[in-house]
Formats: C-alpha cells, sequence, structure tokens
C-alpha cells in the first residue's frame, strides 16, 4: 500500500480547508470523516444562526453565497461545505470513522472502516465540539425528569409542555433559553459570567470591528491576545436584558440536584425538563501515540509530522470559526509541504 502524503481527519470547515491547501501544493491527501461534509452543522438545532455575518464565513477560494450582511443558518452552513467538497472535487471519504492513529514505518497508520491507511503526516481536524459533557449530579434527578443535553435539541415542540430549566450562560444556553421563553416558563442558570457583546456596534456588525481592529487575527501570544483570553468566550447579543425582557428569569450556579428538584445557590427549583447547555469535551482516545496532542504551536505537535487544526485559540480568536480557520490551514500546508519537500520521498 502506498502511503498518502497526508491524511485528514475530520470533514468540516477546518479539514475541507485544508485539503484546499494541500492539494494547491500538489500534495496526495484524503480526508476521512465519520459522516459527510457539514453533517455536524446540519445536526444542530433548527434556528441555530451564525455570530458572523456571510461575508465572513467564505473557505478559501469559494465566498459564502448569497447577501454577505446576512447571518447564514446551520442548514445553509451545511449545504455550503457540501457545495465546497464538490467544486474543488476534495477527497472526501464519508463513513470512515477513524478509531485509531498510530505508528507506523510508513509514518502514521489510520485504523477504521475495516481497513487501515497509512500516511507520512497527518492532520487531526475533529473541532472542539466531540463528546457532550453532563455535570455528574445529573445522576442525582429522578427519570421522570427528561434530561437533554443541548446536542441533542432541536426544537421546542420537542420537550414536553412545562417548564425548563436550561443551565449553562454560554452562547448555546442563552440562544436555547430565548428560544423556549416563547412557549414556557424558562430558568437559566448561569455559573460564570461571560463577557456579552452586542451584535451590532454603531451600526456596524460586531465582527466588521473585529476583523478591522485585528481582534480576530492577533496571536493568542500577544499582549492583545492574552488580554482576550483572560476574558473568555464571548457571548454575543443575547444580553442579560434581552433575557429578562423575554420572560427568562435568571439563576446562579447548579450547586446539587435530587429527585426532581434543582438546587440553584440557595434556591430549590422543580423541574420538568433541563437542558444541559454544558459544552464539550474532546475525545483523543482515538490516537495512541504518546504524546501526541502536547506542546502545540500553531498546529504542530511534538510529535513530527503530526498536526492538529480548528481548535479555539490554536493561533488566535478566528482558529475555531468558519471563514477564519483558512489562515491556519495555510501555515499548517506550508509546514507540511516543506517537511515533505526534506524527506525526498516522491509524490
Amino acid at each position: 500500500m502506498n502511503p498518502l502524503d497526508v491524511a485528514v481527519v475530520g470533514g468540516g470547515q477546518a479539514g475541507l480547508a485544508m485539503a484546499w491547501h494541500l492539494r494547491r501544493r500538489g500534495l496526495n491527501c484524503t480526508v476521512l470523516d465519520a459522516g459527510e461534509p457539514g453533517g455536524s452543522w446540519a445536526a444542530r438545532w433548527d434556528s441555530l444562526r451564525l455570530f458572523t455575518p456571510a461575508r465572513y464565513d467564505g473557505l478559501p477560494g469559494m465566498p459564502f453565497p448569497g447577501d454577505p450582511d446576512r447571518h447564514p443558518t446551520k442548514d445553509e452552513v451545511a449545504a455550503y461545505l457540501r457545495s465546497y467538497a464538490a467544486t474543488f472535487d476534495l477527497p472526501v471519504r464519508s463513513g470512515h470513522r477513524v478509531t485509531e492513529l498510530r505508528r507506523d514505518a510508513a509514518g502514521f497508520a489510520l485504523d477504521g472502516a475495516g481497513e487501515t491507511i497509512l500516511a507520512r503526516q497527518v492532520v487531526v481536524a475533529t473541532g472542539p465540539f466531540q463528546t457532550p459533557w453532563v455535570p455528574a449530579l445529573a445522576e442525582g434527578l429522578s427519570p421522570r425528569v427528561a434530561q437533554l443535553h443541548s446536542a441533542e435539541y432541536r426544537r421546542p415542540d420537542d420537550l414536553r409542555d412545562g417548564p425548563v430549566l436550561v443551565v449553562g450562560g454560554g452562547n448555546s444556553g442563552r440562544q436555547i433559553a430565548l428560544e423556549l421563553a416563547r412557549t414556557r416558563r424558562v430558568d437559566l442558570a448561569v455559573g460564570s459570567r461571560a463577557a456579552v457583546v452586542p451584535q451590532t456596534v454603531l451600526g456596524r456588525d460586531l465582527f466588521w470591528w473585529l476583523t478591522r481592529s485585528g481582534l480576530v487575527t492577533a496571536s493568542g501570544d500577544s499582549v492583545l491576545g492574552r488580554r482576550m483570553r483572560a476574558r473568555g468566550e464571548l457571548v454575543v447579543g443575547t444580553s442579560d436584558a434581552r433575557l429578562r425582557e423575554a420572560g427568562v428569569t435568571l439563576r446562579g450556579r447548579v450547586t446539587g440536584a435530587a429527585g426532581t428538584a434543582v438546587t440553584v445557590d440557595d434556591t430549590v427549583l422543580e423541574v420538568d425538563t433541563v437542558v444541559w447547555a454544558t459544552g464539550y469535551r474532546r475525545d483523543d482516545s482515538w490516537i495512541t501515540i504518546p504524546g501526541a496532542l502536547e506542546h502545540r504551536r500553531r498546529g504542530e505537535t511534538a510529535v513530527p509530522g503530526l498536526y492538529v487544526l480548528g481548535l479555539p485559540w490554536l493561533h488566535s480568536r478566528g482558529s475555531a470559526l468558519l471563514g477564519f480557520v483558512g489562515a491556519d490551514a495555510a501555515h499548517l500546508a506550508e509546514r507540511i509541504a516543506a517537511r515533505d519537500a526534506r524527506t525526498g520521498v516522491p509524490r
């Protein structure tokens, strides 16, 4: 079996941008994805829209279609990614879940879908949203309480009638709480206060200001980048005032759960349904190379020939964003091509 120059694991925006840059440099690559391009976007809740206007959502070589000032829906993003892969005839193998990445004489071996693929270099572009995380205290709730993670939430009609407790004060939790408040009583438990910024500032979209000021592309190691990272992730548009106007009751941190009751700070709430918008955890257990993802430097790991792409603050705030991940992909493609040239192995 002839090894690939590069295997890319993950067919989302990061993996597709990576494949586009690798192909332009003449490298033989394949994108391996457990689903299909855009599949993770299609699986999000129905009303989800991007915070970034369409003018900032394109991948390398292909602008996002339609009105550049609109905020695309998640289905439009999924369709765009499928179109992107088809337009450039990117080598995507859908339905190919990689179950193990290990060392091999060729460089690396990727097991999965009943076969082994060899590659001289590998890019892990599986993204930050992998395993939904729910706090252990949720196990104390009665089976009579309906529980679901925000990854499973689709629309209000899927939930039983009655009040809902949404746990998590990030963008997902706030958006879901706002939507549910149209049809029922909603409490939102916010463990820590994030920096909330408006979608529009002085008549301009927030991302117009972020791009013009360089805040999206500033390195995380810079003075500006360190300050932004210290403030945590931004909550865009869904302010406390907007939530209260919609009828959402803001609460503090969840500290306990038993039976049909959840304790939020010093208040005990009887609940029918809980939506856990408590984020995700990465799962790199399929990578069986010791120290593989340690000491990342703009995507370069401690293991020569192994890279990661599409994670928050891999280089800048834009590293995990649809329209900005291409910059990191271009940087890695140059590093990958340079290393491939040094090996002297014919492509």
